[in-house]
């Protein structure tokens, strides 16, 4: 299966709940890893889903009949600077190249909106996205905060 059969679009409140259905199957697995209001944040309901949309682009990925299988959100959080969040793949399609384009939607978008360093923030239960984010020119900060009682590490990259 090649990943040039998945399509990227842009979320509009009547995607999100395909959107919050791809998040909760993508983190399901993490939840015994996760403190609770820590797995309610990373997958929020549509109402907390729809506000992010407010601020947030929020991108999705369709294919095979299904209405999300891949997203990802990003956001300029001040002049020249954007951050991503609410990067996700269902399982069964991973290692696939979605996750790639979706990364690389978002990195355009916040190039658009004239960013020109990005962050992200992720929690040590998630090694594999990671290891995704060093390989797509990621580094980690120095920059360590307490997400719900978890350890949250900042990455960043240069576009």
């Amino acid at each position: 299966m090649a990943a040039t059969r998945y399509t990227i679009h842009r979320a509009g409140p009547e995607h999100l709940p395909g959107v919050v259905a791809c998040l909760a199957a993508a983190f399901e697995r993490h939840r015994p890893d996760y403190t609770p209001d820590a797995f309610n944040d990373t997958v929020p309901d549509l109402e907390v889903m729809a506000g992010r949309l407010q601020h947030m682009t929020i991108f999705f990925t369709t294919g095979q009949g299904k209405a999300a299988i891949g997203t990802i959100a990003c956001a300029v959080t001040s002049p020249g600077e954007g951050h991503l969040r609410g990067m996700a793949v269902l399982p069964e399609f991973q290692g696939l190249g979605i996750a790639d384009g979706l990364l690389n939607a978002a990195e355009k978008e916040l190039r658009a909106q004239g960013c020109s360093r990005v962050t992200l923030d992720t929690t040590r239960p998630l090694l594999r996205a990671m290891r995704f984010y060093t390989r797509h020119g990621y580094t980690r900060t120095d920059r360590l905060q307490s997400f719900f009682g978890m350890p949250l590490f900042e990455y960043e990259k240069q576009l």
